[in-house]
């Protein structure tokens, strides 16, 4: 799909913003597929075909859309903002346009966000964010680990868990975080079709099964 036939969306069908090396860590569980998926397809073309007069194009885009969502990922007001339906497109568009203006984001990505606003899909764009980084991620060959946690994790935190990857003969991994109250402590990492779960939620629900079985 062109970037032009994704902005004349008809249905979940529409362009997206770009974010290359992002590993996403969510201050909640963002969900991909379906239109994020097809707005991160659209994205990913337009980008294609900007390098043939630009080569550093597609770096570029993803730097811009990882900035971004860095942003929305640390910033609980640029949260809020994104999420609330309350907003008309007008006051969406004023909003955030000066917050990309602020943080010197290209017209690729502020094209995207118009979109998304024009198409009332602003609340979709984290989830945008994570499908583009899956797609180049599938593309250059890099594997996408799944981690689902309490709090959101530290750099310290993310290398730590993708030096253990390696050690585990997962290499070249990109991490796709995602936080989830409801598992009170540890993580749950899925790779490929394999689940680690070491989540304080498991071991209790562990607990409670050895406990029955051993009364």
């Amino acid at each position: 799909m062109s970037y032009a036939a994704a902005q004349q969306e008809t249905g979940p069908r529409s362009p997206v913003a770009a974010a290359e090396t992002i590993q996403a860590a969510s201050p909640s569980a963002v969900k991909t597929g379906g239109a994020p998926e097809r707005y991160a397809l659209a994205l990913l073309g337009l980008a294609d075909d900007k390098r043939q007069a630009d080569p550093a194009a597609l770096d570029r885009i993803a730097a811009d859309l990882e900035a971004l969502f860095g942003l929305w990922r640390d910033s609980s007001d640029f949260r809020e903002f994104v999420a609330d339906p309350r907003l008309d497109a007008v006051k969406q568009r004023a909003g955030a346009f000066a917050l990309l203006d602020r943080a010197g984001v290209g017209a690729e990505v502020r094209n995207l966000v118009g979109v998304l606003i024009t198409n009332r899909r602003l609340a979709a764009l984290p989830a945008v964010a994570q499908a583009f980084g899956t797609l180049l991620a599938e593309r250059r060959g890099q594997q996408t680990a799944e981690v689902t946690t309490a709090h959101l994790l530290s750099d310290t935190q993310r290398a730590q868990i993708t030096a253990r990857l390696t050690e585990a003969g997962y290499s070249n991994v990109r991490l796709a975080e995602s936080v989830d109250a409801s598992i009170l402590g540890g993580l749950i990492v899925r790779i490929g079709s394999r689940l680690y779960d070491n989540s304080i939620k498991s071991k209790l629900q562990r607990l409670q099964y050895a406990m029955k079985g051993a009364a």
